[in-house]
């Protein structure tokens, strides 16, 4: 009868020979998932975000909303206004406009108006994310697409309550004005900080390898 390892040590001492059991590596084939993978997947996250991006920025912007002046003898809608608009102009559209009109640009601001910002925001985000390693420069860079999305769909909001309203208020028309101006302005921030960010993650990049090699 074999004698345990107990025993062994019992009869011999320091010398006994206790055999030693390992238990068998374990092997998860589904997890085998490396840095380059996680990468690659990110970067077609990014590229569909942003191919989305533009189409919804060409559907909106130079489409649709290039549309609705066919129903507003010609003015352009206050999204468009890259400078703002003032009470004059808020009262000639609203003229210009009827219900029906009005109610498909509020369609617009639902739809297509609330699509674009989400789908940039978060592509920005993903973006910023993915190229720039230091926290505080990350976190200052990401605020300028979230910041872009809530202005753009407080406008929105604001533009429908403006065009709806009985009369024509004079503050909620600066109000208005100052949000779309304000959108178009953090659009281009956030470009610029995109831009940034790849250039950063470019920069990291080429020096990872550089480092490596110092270090051999």
């Amino acid at each position: 009868m074999a004698k345990t390892p107990a025993q062994r040590i019992k009869k011999h001492g320091a010398k006994a020979a206790v055999p030693q059991h390992h238990l068998p590596a374990v092997i998860n084939p589904s997890t085998s998932r490396t840095p380059q993978k996680a990468q690659n997947n990110s970067n077609l996250i990014l590229i569909a975000g942003a191919v989305a991006s533009l189409f919804l920025f060409w559907y909106l912007h130079l489409l649709t909303l290039n549309q609705l002046t066919q129903l507003s003898g010609g003015l352009a809608m206050p999204d468009s206004l890259i400078g703002g608009f003032d009470q004059g102009f808020v009262e000639k559209l609203r003229a210009a406009m009827d219900s029906d009109a009005r109610g498909q640009l509020n369609y617009v601001h639902k739809t297509a108006g609330t699509l674009f910002p989400l789908i940039f925001g978060f592509s920005w985000l993903l973006l910023i994310g993915t190229n720039v390693a230091r926290k505080p420069l990350r976190w200052a860079l990401w605020a300028v697409p979230l910041l872009f999305a809530g202005v753009r769909l407080w406008g929105n909001a604001v533009i429908d309550a403006m065009m709806s309203a009985d009369a024509v208020d004079a503050g909620q028309v600066a109000l208005a004005s100052g949000l779309t101006v304000a959108g178009w302005v953090l659009l281009v921030l956030s470009l610029v900080a995109g831009g940034m960010a790849v250039l950063l993650g470019r920069k990291a990049a080429a020096a990872a390898p550089a480092t490596g090699h110092a270090q051999t």
